[in-house]
């Protein structure tokens, strides 16, 4: 079965792309966490899931 290009180009971009740090995460104050759960859920009316349209 034919291939789509040889192994010995494999990785080629991504060695060649510099390494950026990844920043901080920062989590959220349970308060306002439950008040935008709250906000999507009851004012928005948005379904649990990702298809909530």
């Amino acid at each position: 079965m034919p291939t789509h290009g040889s192994l010995s180009k494999a990785g080629k971009v991504r060695s060649q792309t510099p390494k950026i740090q990844a920043a901080e995460k920062t989590k959220l104050n349970p308060k306002i966490r439950s008040r935008r759960n709250y906000e999507k859920r009851v004012i928005l009316q948005r379904k649990a899931g990702q298809n909530w349209l």
